[in-house]
C-alpha cells in the first residue's frame, strides 16, 4: 500500500491497554521495515499488519514518521542487549565469557537476515537523527557492560589490570559489528565466530 501520510505533534499519556497498542504498533513497523526497508514504510501496511486505524497511529505517534523511527529503533536496540542476557550482565569468569560468546553466536545464527543490529545500522539510523541517539545509547549500553565484565575479571586477577576496560570494551563491539556486516553480506557465520575468538583471546594475554 502506498500513500500513508505523517504528520500532527502533541504529547501522548498511555493507559496500559494503549502501551499494549503502541507495542503492537512498533513490532509491525519494526516487521514492515525488516521486509521491506525503511524507504517503504507506509502508514497503510503497519496499519493492515496490526489491525489498527489511522487515529490510533496519530494517537501514539503525533511526531508521525519520526516518531515511529524513534519507536522501532528503542525496540531493536533493546532487543540488541536482550539478546545477549543474561549472559552479557554476568561476565565474571572465562566460561561466563565463552558462554556469552556462544550466546551471539546462536542469536546471530537463529536471526540471520532479521538481525535488529544490522536493522539499526542499515535502515533506520540512518534515515532519523533521533534513531541516530538511539544507537549511539545502545553502544554506549552495551560497551559499558562489557567493560564492567571486564573490570570484574580485572579485580579477580585474571585479566591484566593495565588493560583499559573502555577502550577495550568498545574494540569488542566494534569486531562484534564487523562480524556481523560480513554475516549480513556473505552468508557466512565464521567472520563473527573469528571475530568473537579473537577479542576474547586478546583479553587473556598480558598487555604491552
Amino acid at each position: 500500500m502506498r500513500g500513508g501520510g505523517w504528520g500532527l505533534e502533541g504529547e501522548v499519556t498511555l493507559t496500559v491497554r494503549g502501551e499494549q497498542t503502541r507495542a503492537r504498533l512498533v513490532a509491525g513497523a519494526a516487521a514492515q521495515i525488516h521486509e521491506f526497508g525503511v524507504d517503504e514504510l507506509r502508514l497503510e501496511d503497519v496499519m493492515a499488519r496490526t489491525g489498527t486505524s489511522k487515529s490510533q497511529v496519530f494517537h501514539y505517534f503525533p511526531g508521525g514518521k519520526e516518531d515511529f523511527l524513534i519507536a522501532v529503533a528503542q525496540y531493536e536496540a533493546d532487543q540488541v542487549l536482550l539478546d545477549q542476557q543474561p549472559a552479557l550482565g554476568a561476565l565474571t569468569s572465562w566460561q561466563a565469557w565463552e558462554d556469552w560468546r556462544a550466546l551471539v553466536l546462536r542469536r546471530y545464527r537463529e536471526q540471520g537476515q532479521h538481525c535488529p543490529l544490522n536493522a539499526l545500522l542499515n535502515n533506520i539510523s540512518r534515515r532519523s537523527p533521533g534513531a541516530q541517539a538511539v544507537v549511539v545509547e545502545l553502544m554506549r549500553q552495551w560497551r559499558d557492560q562489557l567493560a564492567a565484565g571486564i573490570r570484574s575479571m580485572q579485580s579477580a586477577g585474571q585479566i591484566d589490570p593495565m588493560r583499559d576496560a573502555d577502550h577495550t570494551a568498545e574494540g569488542i563491539v566494534a569486531a562484534v559489528q564487523g562480524g556481523v556486516l560480513m554475516l549480513m553480506a556473505t552468508g557466512r557465520m565464521q567472520p563473527l565466530e573469528a571475530a568473537l575468538d579473537l577479542a576474547i583471546g586478546n583479553l587473556r594475554r598480558p598487555t604491552v
